[in-house]
């Protein structure tokens, strides 16, 4: 019978595994660590004949450039995983700031966080659940939760202000029907199933792999798109998967193999690989927040935020969600209330993070919103689900009021809700205007079939 030759033997100089180590099993990796090796210079070889090859056909020489791509589809499929992949964008930062998208599901009601002063409507509504006496002053007399104190800095100095009464047509009860036109800018069939906040980096130029960033296990659907967005959970958790011991080789084998072969892939691992290399230096040492700095609840997602932000990552679109906004009953709008502990959960974060940011907080915006209102009238111990929700804006940069966007009181109400005073894809539109210096028709093509129209948000 003939004897089968692997192509990379253990060691074809030395077939005793005992020579390559004392232990036999430490002997056993160095072999097969060997044999990687071998496999990948000789991939990498491959590589380069196929980019010889693709060059000869540009010269006639009779080889097609479908036959260069599909030979290194395989070796780019397997190798080049979606940790590398999704983060295809080049290395040039761009110096416009970030833009953070705080989505609150569960469908917050705007009116137990800002509401109009001594409202006859509210009054007789939702006797039980009017904002209390120690609620903060905003302007054109509306009032604003005290569990929004933590904020009352930015709120002083012209960074926070809510924009009412907002809401789209396309927003109908259900929540997952209404969150997902929230994040998509539009319906599923409008959108092509393509998130806002990734058509909007189209506009951003160039920049890092962390430009989209989502806090998370999962990307959420406002970054879904062609522009490579990273979901994290922490910027420790960004490495390869394996044995620790291995990591560095493993990093060190894949860039040889994808360099030097003129093909889109190389930049994409390259970037992937640069990200890596970030993420590890970010997470080499415990990170230490600005002094008086504490992180709780939903702040950790923050934490994250600001360790890329001031560690020089570049971030330009990033999302948090918060979840337990559902409030049917037991809704608690004054203080020691469910939803009053929430929202002054969510206060606490956003303060800690500007203060964390300090003087790069310049360069930051901050949009909350959810994916609707809740009804007028209180059912009893809470509210069900309604539109003219409330969009709260916390920048570095000096806003145009407290009180933002068109209000017209609540003596029409539709069909028991907050009528839609200022259409939702409008404000997203606006708050990322302003973040970003962009023009009416850039920001237009980001929400299809929805003519934009620029609000006043910003002095």
């Amino acid at each position: 019978m003939e004897k089968t030759v692997h192509p990379f033997p253990l060691h074809p100089e030395c077939p005793d595994l005992r020579r390559l180590a004392d232990d036999p099993a430490e002997a056993l990796l160095r072999a097969e660590a060997d044999i990687v090796a071998a496999e990948n210079a000789a991939e990498a070889d491959r590589y380069r004949r196929l980019e010889a090859l693709e060059e000869a056909q540009q010269d006639g020489r009779g080889v097609t450039r479908r036959t260069f791509v599909a030979g290194a589809a395989a070796t780019a499929t397997a190798l080049a995983t979606a940790q590398f992949v999704t983060t295809s964008a080049s290395f040039a930062a761009t110096k416009t700031g970030t833009l953070i998208h705080v989505f609150l599901y569960g469908g917050l009601d705007g009116l137990s966080l800002v509401a109009p002063a001594d409202d006859p409507v509210l009054a007789k509504a939702r006797p039980d659940l009017l904002l209390g006496d120690d609620s903060l002053a905003l302007g054109r007399g509306f009032k604003l939760t005290s569990a929004f104190a933590p904020l009352e800095k930015w709120l002083k100095a012209g960074q926070l202000g809510f924009v009412p009464a907002v809401s789209d047509e396309r927003l109908s009860r259900s929540h997952f029907q209404a969150a997902d036109a929230c994040n998509l800018g539009g319906l599923p069939s409008e959108t092509g199933g393509r998130g806002w906040l990734d058509s909007l980096v189209d506009n951003l130029g160039k920049g890092t792999a962390f430009r989209s960033v989502g806090i998370g296990s999962t990307l959420p659907r406002s970054l879904v798109g062609t522009n490579g967005a990273l979901a994290i959970n922490s910027v420790g958790s960004l490495r390869l998967n394996g044995d620790e011991k291995y990591r560095a080789a493993t990093e060190k084998a894949i860039r040889g193999l994808f360099t030097g072969i003129n093909h889109p892939v190389q930049e994409a691992v390259q970037d992937g690989l640069g990200a890596l290399a970030t993420a590890q230096k970010l997470a080499a040492k415990p990170y230490q927040p600005a002094e008086g700095v504490k992180y709780e609840g939903v702040g950790y997602a923050f934490q994250q935020l600001a360790q890329l932000i001031k560690g020089g990552a570049n971030v330009r679109v990033a999302t948090v969600g918060m979840g337990g906004y559902d409030t049917h009953e037991n809704q608690g709008t004054r203080p020691g209330g469910q939803l009053h502990r929430r929202l002054g959960e969510l206060a606490a974060a956003l303060a800690a993070f500007f203060t964390d940011l300090g003087d790069a907080a310049a360069d930051v915006t901050i949009m909350v919103s959810s994916e609707f209102g809740r009804r007028v009238a209180s059912n009893g111990g809470g509210t069900d689900h309604g539109h003219g929700g409330v969009v709260t804006v916390l920048s570095g940069r000096k806003l145009a009021g407290s009180l933002l966007g068109a209000w017209n009181g609540l003596t029409d109400l539709d069909s028991g809700d907050v009528p839609e005073y200022n259409n939702m894809f409008d404000v997203y539109g606006s708050v990322a205007q302003g973040r970003f210096g962009l023009t009416t028709a850039e920001v237009d093509k980001i929400f299809p079939r929805q003519k934009f129209t620029p609000m006043k948000l910003y002095a």
